[in-house]
């Protein structure tokens, strides 16, 4: 095959570069041949320049010339995808157009679909290990829920592998690079006879830490992950194609690095007590008193059949999927024993899914299918109390910093015994919470598309997708603080107002309401009330269980979605199309413990202050509190504040406009968008929770463009933007107050990933040299909108920002033999950010954040026979 051949295949954000062709290389060459890509985002083949969808392709040499290694490095070449990894190897977000949901909490189903295989993996802890044999990434912008059965109002990203070939053939390859990374590849492929083919791949890939524990002596950031991957494909006839595939991966690393970006009036308790943090962002430098386990189990099988039947073809793709995730991480970031958290996660997921799609001579074609999704997550967590952590909040309180260093505290010895708290009872348990959490979801869809070619070149295209989804959900947590379980606006009105003869509600209500309305008027009062300032305190206040006598612990969400489109081939370089299309997601769950029942099951207890200058809060009184389904049921608990329990659906709309051309040399797409989505499912992190919510609508208006340019054999350049216009449409009830008219931060107003690859042949020989620059950008953006605590104290000002560019390098010389040699570098100008912040854990006014990753580098050896 000709080397002009490859160069002149293009994909959006990608570049085909040459290559010899060997025999697990057929299939791919085959997609290349002439001149276009074959694609598979609409569920039926056809070429990239006439699907009528915005998608992005990155091929399998492409991944390999990037040194791209599993989805979190895709976002440098696609400029519509962000990808963020946050507390744990398994924490990633994936965002398409400015929308995606957090993935740090099981309970959350992402807006943005990973599919590998045609197998949807419902949590990204689930499609994080190394890539093995891909054939092509196909990024799908928008939703798509009349093509994919579950979670896909945002985007598809579609990860589709080699199948075994029937000629025999395989790789090996071998990297090493900087920090000791070492990365081992292996696949091989053949025949088992004439009807059955077979495929074996797996990667190992370890590294030292790039950041360190400097008082552990430890290296935190490394790779230590393995994976393995068995295919069968059995052909007994033209007509008939099954392919079986099981597939095991293991992560276990330290992880991740977490800086100081402010260092807040506690860290002077911190460092009082003999504690260390580092404010030097990019030292990578850190301080715990617990090396973080981050482990990944992640296994499965799938089996796809295809059959045809004339102009018929019928798809059917079953898979059954485990998951388990286990971390143990300090959360106050700094090395004073003060708390770490342990989450044993599990995920078990069946699904099944059916297609018929029709290839008929005349003028309508259709595709129809059918999913069925089981899912059940379990959850076991807790939070341990350090040995430090009651001198740290002693310190906090106000006592005295040498009292406390000597052994002699005073304020919590003093708080239990005006509380009648056993003594040395405060933050002295071994935990203070431990949480049992379970959730159950079975869904089904039915989608399709008619296809209707009046006159060739313009297709009428409808879809729909009808989607049913429920969830079963239970959570259970102990609280073990006594601080926490008492309420001190109650504490105060029986212990000092009514000398203990009001010790329940009932007994409160039944006085007059002259007396009820003075001791509430005292006890709310902080100048009056000694207990109010311990509230900053009870972190964990006792949790309402759910199912309950009021909550029954259930969504059930049904969706009728549809697309409506047009497309016209206006001659055979130029497509043109337009869409409107709605997609949907059903409700998300709130497994954490900041669960608590919305406002409409329970109201809450007139605020108070810690202080008179300290912003108001929920009293969380009992006594106190308005008629409500849960106070009337009797099932109020002390410190309970009304919040979510789940967040709704989200419906999302986009109406699109696209072109795309192609001709020799030169390629490019164009697509045009305004994107809705009502309800989107806004996840804050809080400190040791999350708070879930629906925003009432957030839109972004933009657009999506890629060239592709060789104006001479063996020089192909690639430029890929995106340009986004987000905004919050309606949003009053957020973390940080009334959103609405503000735009969503961490949404870059540009994003532009540009290439240049060089391919030199030297002579007939075969051998080429294989040269690639590329760039990425992202320009400048708030990181959040603000966090919770610290920015909400200063009006909600010094919001942190994010620039983003990275440039990667990479030089590969391919023999006509099969051996390949290489070196490669990722962000060769070591540019440095941080990819999110948030607010310290029980450490006012301090923010963390997650710094970026620093330069690498390496050299490369393959073999492909």
């Amino acid at each position: 095959m000709k080397i002009t051949k490859y160069l002149a295949a293009t994909a959006l954000s990608s570049v085909i570069v040459a290559s010899p062709v060997y025999a697990q290389d057929s299939q791919e060459a085959e997609t290349f041949d002439d001149n276009v890509i074959i694609v598979t985002a609409s569920k039926r083949e056809s070429t990239l320049q006439e699907t009528p969808i915005s998608v992005s392709v990155t091929t399998g040499e492409t991944l390999q010339n990037a040194q791209i290694r599993d989805v979190l490095d895709l976002q440098s070449v696609t400029p519509s995808l962000r990808v963020s990894q946050l507390q744990t190897s398994s924490a990633s977000t994936f965002i398409i157009r400015g929308f995606g949901n957090g993935d740090n909490n099981f309970g959350i189903e992402p807006s943005v679909g990973v599919f590998i295989d045609g197998v949807f993996r419902s949590r990204s802890a689930a499609a994080l290990s190394d890539l093995p044999n891909v054939q092509r990434i196909e990024v799908l912008n928008g939703p798509q829920s009349t093509l994919f059965g579950k979670n896909a109002s945002a985007g598809v990203i579609s990860v589709v592998t080699r199948e075994p070939q029937f000629e025999f053939g395989g790789a090996v390859e071998a990297i090493y690079g900087n920090f000791n990374n070492v990365v081992l590849k292996g696949d091989i492929t053949g025949p088992l006879s004439d009807s059955i083919a077979f495929s074996v791949d797996g990667s190992y890939n370890r590294r030292d830490g790039y950041a360190n524990i400097v008082n552990l002596n430890e290296e935190q950031n490394n790779r230590n992950r393995w994976a393995a991957r068995g295919q069968l494909l059995f052909e007994p006839s033209s007509d008939l194609k099954i392919r079986a595939i099981a597939d095991y991966s293991k992560i276990d690393e330290i992880c991740c690095q977490v800086t100081t970006v402010v260092a807040g009036p506690t860290a002077a308790a911190v460092q009082l007590l003999g504690g260390q943090l580092s404010t030097d962002r990019f030292s990578y430098d850190a301080y715990l008193n617990q090396v973080p386990i981050n482990k990944v189990d992640n296994y499965g099988g799938s089996l796809q059949v295809d059959y045809e039947a004339g102009a018929l073809s019928f798809t059917s793709i079953s898979s059954y999927r485990e998951l388990k995730n286990l971390f143990v991480s300090d959360i106050d970031y700094t090395s004073l024993d003060v708390a770490n958290e342990t989450r044993n996660q599990k995920v078990k997921t069946l699904t099944q899914e059916f297609r018929i799609t029709s290839d008929f001579d005349g003028p309508i074609n259709f595709l129809l299918g059918g999913y069925y999704f089981d899912e059940s997550i379990s959850q076991i967590s807790q939070i341990e109390n350090g040995t430090q952590i009651r001198d740290f909040f002693e310190i906090l309180a106000g006592g005295n910093p040498a009292d406390v260093i000597l052994g002699n505290p005073s304020v919590f010895n003093g708080v239990e015994a005006g509380l009648g708290l056993p003594q040395e009872s405060i933050f002295l348990t071994p935990l203070l919470t431990a949480e049992q959490f379970s959730m159950d979801n079975t869904s089904y869809s039915i989608f399709g598309t008619v296809d209707f070619e009046p006159v060739e070149g313009l297709v009428f295209t409808g879809g729909f997708n009808y989607t049913d989804d429920k969830k079963d959900f239970a959570l259970a947590q102990q609280s073990f603080d006594p601080l926490g379980q008492i309420n001190l606006v109650d504490a105060f009105i029986t212990g000092f107002l009514t000398g203990g003869t009001v010790t329940t509600r009932d007994e409160f209500l039944a006085l007059p309401q002259a007396t009820q309305d003075a001791f509430a008027n005292a006890a709310l009062d902080p100048a009056i009330n000694p207990f109010l300032g311990l509230g900053a305190f009870q972190f964990q206040p006792p949790f309402l269980t759910i199912p309950n006598a009021v909550e029954d612990g259930k969504t059930n969400d049904d969706k009728f979605t549809y697309l409506l489109r047009a497309s016209y081939a206006i001659s055979n370089e130029i497509n043109v199309y337009a869409s409107y299309a709605t997609g949907f997601k059903a409700s998300s769950v709130n497994l954490s413990r900041d669960s608590r029942p919305s406002s409409t099951d329970f109201v809450n207890a007139p605020q108070t202050t810690a202080r008179p200058d300290a912003p108001a809060r929920a009293s969380g009184s009992v006594f106190l509190a308005p008629s409500s389904p849960i106070t009337d049921a009797g099932l109020a608990t002390a410190n309970l504040s009304s919040g979510s329990r789940f967040a709704g659906p989200e419906n999302a709309t986009v109406y699109e406009v696209g072109i795309k051309g192609q001709w020799e040399g030169f390629g490019f797409n164009l697509a045009l968008f305004d994107q809705t989505i009502k309800g989107f499912q806004s996840l804050a992190f809080t400190g040791t929770g999350f708070a879930l919510q629906n925003a009432g609508q957030q839109s972004v208006k933009g657009f999506e463009f890629d060239s592709t340019i060789s104006p001479t054999d063996g020089l192909v350049f690639t430029f890929a933007m995106t340009y986004l216009d987000p905004l919050f449409d309606d949003f009053p009830g957020s973390v940080l107050g009334d959103l609405s008219g503000v735009k969503p931060a961490g949404i870059p107003e540009l994003a532009i990933s540009t290439s240049a690859t060089y391919s030199h042949e030297f002579g007939a020989s075969g051998n080429i040299l294989v040269t690639r620059i590329d760039y990425s950008h992202e320009s400048n953006t708030p990181i959040n909108n603000g966090l919770p605590t610290f920015n909400a104290r200063l009006g909600n000002t010094q919001i942190f920002e994010r620039e983003v560019n990275l440039v990667n390098g990479s030089m590969t010389l391919k023999l006509e033999n099969g051996l390949e040699v290489g070196a490669y570098v990722r962000n060769l100008f070591n540019d440095q950010f941080l990819t999110t912040v948030f607010d310290g854990v029980a450490q006012e006014g301090t923010v963390s954040g997650y710094p970026s990753a620093p330069r690498t580098y390496g050299a490369l050896v393959r073999f492909r026979f």
